[in-house]
């Protein structure tokens, strides 16, 4: 795992726009086209609006959605497939993009038709973060670490609901949805590489579990000290209860 740690939130995400940018690039030189998933929350802000400034050929990556919650539309301002509308595909042109359909009538359909659909090639890069409770996508714990399904149905627990309020996403913790569609965690770790990013103090307690605790369901961010090819960017307030942190990257605060 590579870590780097920056003094910021906006000199984070820079860094692993960098990161993400040339990978993409290497690897549409290399096969002609590249496999993205895309993660969203306030972790990937910074990211994503670096990232849309590089130059990349976008028309030669495929975009998929890595979680949304059920029950609401694309329209609905807390849904992910908005976000992504805004921050991604309104400003670049992608080859294509998989969303995922928070208004099914049949979470396990669509869960089925995601599988299909990211089955057909390895996935060359996913941009990821860590939860509040530790999870990876909308992976709570106890997460699953066995199933092997690309996509599944999820239950929300109360701390993700609240991370979401906290976030502002919606008005009170009775309007966050309890259930929504997730990206396997095995399929995470099918990526072949990954770009987290993590910055935020309120962070820093799933971070020191996740990188000096034990592996744990009960951390799901734990299992990504599996992953060969992991880059983690982070800032000082996420790092801060590191008991061995790296040290400070890209110059002082």
């Amino acid at each position: 795992m590579n870590i780097q740690i920056l003094p910021d939130s906006k000199s984070c995400g820079r860094a692993a726009a960098d990161r993400a940018a040339a990978i993409i690039g290497e690897t549409i030189t290399a096969q002609g086209s590249c496999r993205l998933v895309f993660a969203t929350g306030a972790s990937q802000f910074e990211l994503l609006a670096e990232l849309m400034t590089r130059s990349i050929r976008w028309d030669l990556v495929s975009g998929f959605h890595l979680d949304e919650y059920l029950g609401i539309g694309p329209d609905h301002p807390a849904s992910f497939g908005h976000y992504l509308q805004q921050r991604v595909t309104s400003r670049v042109t992608l080859r294509e993009f998989h969303w995922i359909d928070g208004q099914t009538t049949d979470p396990e359909v669509e869960c089925a038709r995601l599988s299909r659909l990211i089955q057909l090639a390895p996935i060359d890069l996913a941009l990821i973060g860590i939860g509040e409770n530790g999870h990876l996508a909308f992976n709570d714990p106890p997460a699953d670490f066995e199933t092997t399904r690309p996509y599944l149905p999820v239950q929300l627990d109360e701390a993700c609901r609240r991370q979401q309020l906290g976030e502002g996403w919606f008005p009170n913790l009775t309007a966050v949805p309890t259930t929504a569609i997730s990206m396997s965690i095995h399929q995470i770790l099918a990526s072949r590489r990954l770009v987290c990013t993590v910055p935020d103090l309120r962070k820093a307690p799933a971070v020191a579990s996740a990188l000096e605790g034990p592996e744990s369901p009960n951390l799901p961010a734990s299992v990504l000290r599996r992953h060969p090819a992991i880059d983690l960017f982070l800032d000082l307030d996420s790092a801060s209860l590191l008991n061995q942190a790296p040290e400070l990257s890209g110059g002082a605060p």
